[in-house]
């Protein structure tokens, strides 16, 4: 769906937010050449993003909760979250694009020091052993406990949006955006060998109990937020707060996911 403050593109304003690449940096350039630009991103209507897609969800992180749309361009690698970059017709494709809305997962983590960080996630939220030994994880679902003494290399929870990117190198299922579920997906466990991670109610609370943290460290990543030497780690999906992304109508987020599942 249009938003339909986007079909008035004569009165469009954009701001634009940059990685700091010789690439996204040539792009700013062309693009302040051809069209006018807020250079306070609070009085936009849309934001602009130029870079690839790690760029892109610290971007949409930046302005969650804003109402403010993110229409991104490729100038980064693989550019999955982005539209093509082309200069010509911005606002055109920008007012005709298709809107989507996206929750996070909000992590909790708590370290073995009895720190605490809190981290917004668009994609997954990772656990990662920190050195040479297997880490060995519990997992519960709303208060039950489902796994006890995962050993692994780690474990992820992903939201249907970030179930192509990682979730997917570690052998998880492609979720449709509309599927109403969080792929939970093991990285290379050795027990039980055959699990293979399962499908949860977008709804469900999942906490993630560290075992042995002394011998068998583990850090907890929320998308690019690190946070080492955690033993506990609680994730929810955040639905008081939306991130907005636009597409290209040809080029939707639906579209790609479903073309991934066909993909050889």
């Amino acid at each position: 769906m249009t938003d339909p403050i986007l079909s008035k593109k004569a009165d469009l304003k954009i701001a634009i937010v940059a990685s700091d690449t010789p690439r996204a940096k040539e792009a700013v350039s062309a693009l302040r050449k051809r069209f006018p630009v807020e250079d306070d991103p609070s009085t936009a209507d849309v934001i602009v993003a130029l870079g690839g897609d790690g760029f892109m969800l610290q971007t949409l992180r930046r302005f969650i909760g804003t109402d403010k749309p993110v229409y991104g361009m490729n100038r980064g690698t693989v550019g999955f979250l982005m539209n093509e970059f082309v200069v010509d017709g911005l606002l055109d494709r920008i007012a005709g694009a298709v809107q989507l809305r996206l929750h996070p997962l909000r992590m909790r983590a708590t370290t073995v020091s009895g720190d605490v960080e809190e981290a917004l996630a668009i994609n997954e939220v990772s656990l990662f052993r920190e050195t040479r030994q297997a880490a060995q994880i519990d997992i519960r679902v709303d208060g039950v406990a489902r796994l006890n003494g995962l050993v692994c290399d780690g474990v992820l929870l992903s939201t249907p949006a970030g179930s192509t990117a990682y979730n997917l190198s570690a052998h998880g299922p492609i979720v449709p955006l509309g599927a109403g579920v969080l792929a939970l997906t093991p990285i290379s466990a050795f027990r039980p060998r055959r699990w293979r991670g399962a499908l949860l109610p977008r709804w469900a609370e999942v906490e993630f109990e560290v075992r042995d943290t002394e011998k068998r460290p583990v850090s907890a990543v929320a998308d690019d937020t690190e946070v080492r030497d955690v033993r506990h780690v609680a994730i929810s999906e955040e639905r008081d707060r939306v991130a907005i992304i636009l597409f290209d109508p040809e080029h939707n987020l639906e579209e790609r996911i479903l073309k991934e599942q066909f993909a050889s």
